[in-house]
């Protein structure tokens, strides 16, 4: 949605130099700058075994990890509302995305029988897990608990 009203602000700007809009040009609104700060990133996918080793086990900060499959509809609900309750704790955790289809190696070796199933890793070792959906207030004791807060 707002990326069509996005291209029909700009396709109307750009027709104002080839007819005489009924509309002066200066009641146009203006559009918006596209902001070009970095966001911090609070979660990424795991790309293979080294990355996983990388970037959670050798992770100075504590890491959720997410184990989720693309076909899973808990999954698709979990996942948002994981990343938001990260991102609420302003850099202090991480969360790291695996894909039990795509890395099912990892998936046996950390005993994830269902999905979604998150584990809490710190300084490389499983501290708490949890299998299902959890509400926010839930999922805010769970991470609390893991930073230590």
């Amino acid at each position: 949605m707002a990326q069509r009203t996005l291209l029909r602000r700009i396709w109307t700007l750009s027709l104002g130099g080839l007819s005489s809009p009924a509309v002066p040009r200066s009641s146009l609104p203006v559009p918006r700058s596209l902001s070009l700060s970095a966001a911090q990133r609070v979660s990424f996918s795991v790309q293979d075994p080294a990355d996983f080793s990388e970037r959670v086990l050798k992770s100075v900060q504590p890491v959720l990890v997410d184990f989720h499959a693309q076909w899973c509809g808990p999954c698709k609900i979990l996942g948002p509302r994981l990343e938001k309750m990260v991102s609420k704790q302003q850099g202090k955790v991480t969360m790291a995305k695996v894909d039990i289809d795509d890395h099912t190696d990892l998936a046996i070796e950390y005993g994830v029988s269902a999905v979604p199933t998150v584990l809490a890793i710190k300084n490389g070792d499983v501290v708490d897990k949890f299998v299902g959906i959890k509400d926010e207030d839930q999922l805010d004791a769970f991470i609390s608990k893991l930073i230590g807060s």
